[in-house]
């Protein structure tokens, strides 16, 4: 069977964008930004995005292309006879798997929200029935179960056609319109009264500031973020390096790659601040920033419907938009490794992500007495399992096997990333590959798996 690949440049670029971004750049970037400092945080960001988050973009876009498989395949293919890389290929499947057992979830509640303010359920409503409705929806297996439903069912369909026909010319779609929202968003924020404080907070580097909370934790939060934004690790960007030609070097695609994901974090910024500034609200929240904290403010806004829905329109973009990327990682991984068509492989993984996704989906309500890892409900110790043990040593696996000979070298590696027109990785970064990148992946490893202060 030939492989197929993206019908064109901009269609690879999109989807590949478009699996990381996600929830997390919308309200953890913000808050993040808004706990560590403000500009200072964003300055930090961006110089470990460089240092660390595109090097291992090029790594897992170079062992996707240079295979032409999705990963156990792909390790198999590139590995020394008898090695044993390719355990790692089932690690990356178990990964995004669990990770769509509860994002499928969360990106039912974006939906869910979208829906409700479509109708209209928030216009009559005042500040205290806002948080109502997020817990009431949390503790409604019915509500929980029929949007994560919906996501599964939905994410299945596109991904069931052809990946020109379905993954590429859906998400294209999507990831245009959520650039235009996004921007449309950022517009209508800069124009409320003091916008100005807000941007710049948020945007103006202040070091006194950050000393206050402590420039080595700001620095961490930074690499954290940087790190975790793309989620890598897990071989859900590799996939797409297997169905992309090599007409252009993989430093420059991921670069545009990593610029897309970042321009939609900071200009959720400059939606979020300013906002919070003009109506006096809280700028360190977590996910309540999205449910309750900004719900709080359309409310308020004038024509505050109009701008709701367009929001959650935007946030299920963004979740979506991930979800189908990592479905077609898990239904190419099935047709590779077990020679099945799209259609089974489809059909297999729709009842597998349903049933799974189930636990999740009544972690609030029926099974709200269950806590798994150090206390952590069912959703956080999912999470838990991708985000602090997943990703992170998946990316260090990724990056000894690209830098080393033991693995699939670095010649190997440097050489299929600089295939084609565009950037070139320079071939003196390789000390750095070899030992300091892996440092750093060890070192957000280790503080994930640190108890939390506090």
């Amino acid at each position: 069977m030939d492989r197929e690949n993206f019908k064109s440049r901009l269609g690879f670029i999109l989807v590949s964008a478009g699996c990381a971004i996600g929830i997390g750049n919308v309200w953890k970037f913000p808050y993040v930004t808004g706990a560590n400092g403000g500009g200072v945080f964003v300055l930090f960001y961006l110089l470990f995005l460089v240092i660390m988050g595109i090097p291992v973009i090029t790594m897992e876009l170079a062992v996707g292309r240079s295979s032409r498989q999705s990963a156990v395949q792909a390790y198999r293919t590139l590995e020394k006879p008898g090695s044993p890389w390719h355990i790692h290929g089932w690690f990356c499947i178990a990964g995004c798997f669990i990770l769509m057992m509860y994002y499928t979830t969360v990106s039912g509640w974006m939906l869910n929200y979208f829906v409700k303010f479509l109708m209209g359920n928030f216009e009559t409503m005042g500040e205290e029935g806002v948080g109502g409705v997020f817990f009431g929806m949390l503790g409604d297996p019915g509500q929980m179960v029929l949007y994560m439903a919906i996501t599964v069912v939905a994410g299945i369909a596109v991904c069931s056609f052809s990946l020109q026909g379905g993954v590429e010319r859906i998400t294209k779609i999507m990831m245009i319109g959520l650039l235009v929202l996004i921007c449309v968003l950022a517009v209508h924020s800069l124009t409320l009264k003091g916008a100005k404080a807000g941007v710049a907070f948020y945007l103006l580097p202040d070091f006194k500031l950050a000393s206050k909370v402590g420039i080595g934790k700001v620095m961490t939060a930074a690499m954290n973020q940087a790190f975790f934004t793309l989620s890598l690790g897990v071989g859900a960007i590799e996939i797409f390096g297997s169905y992309t030609s090599r007409d252009y070097s993989l430093t420059g695609e991921a670069v545009r790659i990593a610029g897309l994901d970042t321009f939609v974090a900071i200009v959720s910024g400059l939606i979020i601040f300013p906002a919070c500034f003009s109506y006096g609200i809280e700028t360190t929240q977590g996910p309540s920033l999205i449910f309750i904290t900004l719900p709080e403010v359309f409310i308020h806004m004038a024509g505050g419907r109009i701008w709701g829905t367009l929001f959650f329109i935007f946030m299920t973009f963004a979740s979506f938009s991930t979800v189908i990327a990592v479905f077609e990682n898990l239904i190419a991984a099935c047709m590779d490794s077990f020679g099945w068509s799209r259609q089974r492989a489809a059909a297999v993984n729709l009842v597998c992500l349903l049933v799974a996704s189930l636990p999740c989906a009544l972690g609030y309500n029926v099974l709200s007495s269950v806590h798994l890892i150090g206390g952590r409900d069912i959703l956080d110790s999912e999470d838990f399992i991708v985000s602090n043990l997943l990703l992170p040593l998946g990316s260090l696996v990724f990056a000894l096997f690209c830098s080393w000979n033991f693995g699939w070298g670095f010649d190997n590696y440097i050489e299929e990333t600089n295939t084609g027109e565009g950037i070139k990785m320079p071939r003196f970064l390789k000390p750095y590959f070899q030992v300091g990148l892996p440092v750093l992946i060890l070192v957000i490893l280790i503080q994930g798996l640190l108890p939390a202060k506090g």
